[in-house]
């Protein structure tokens, strides 16, 4: 998929470099990560706080408004640090 401009099915993706027949670049879609949002989805990532490490790569952490059990799979968090929560999934160490 191409960039479209204006087109949300393809935000935050930026065509690469190439060549295509007739010498016409060819513009495959990358993946960039910028304003603070999800490249995949448009949402934003929110901040949260460590509370206390579960099992099974799984963290209950504070959202401001209530605890929430979020994955900690693809991240080093410990208690204490911020970290950025996307779909359930942490993203992000903000702050350790």
């Amino acid at each position: 998929m191409t960039s479209v401009p204006g087109d949300e099915r393809t935000a935050g993706l930026v065509p690469a470099t190439g060549q295509g027949g007739a010498g016409r670049p060819v513009s495959p879609a990358v993946p960039q990560c910028h304003d603070g949002v999800c490249v995949t989805c448009s949402d934003t990532a929110v901040p949260v706080t460590v509370t206390r490490l579960l099992g099974d790569n799984l963290a209950v952490v504070d959202t401001g408004s209530g605890e929430e059990e979020v994955s900690v799979a693809f991240v080093p968090a410990q208690v204490g640090d911020t970290i950025l929560v996307h779909a359930g999934e942490a993203i992000a160490v903000v702050t350790s």
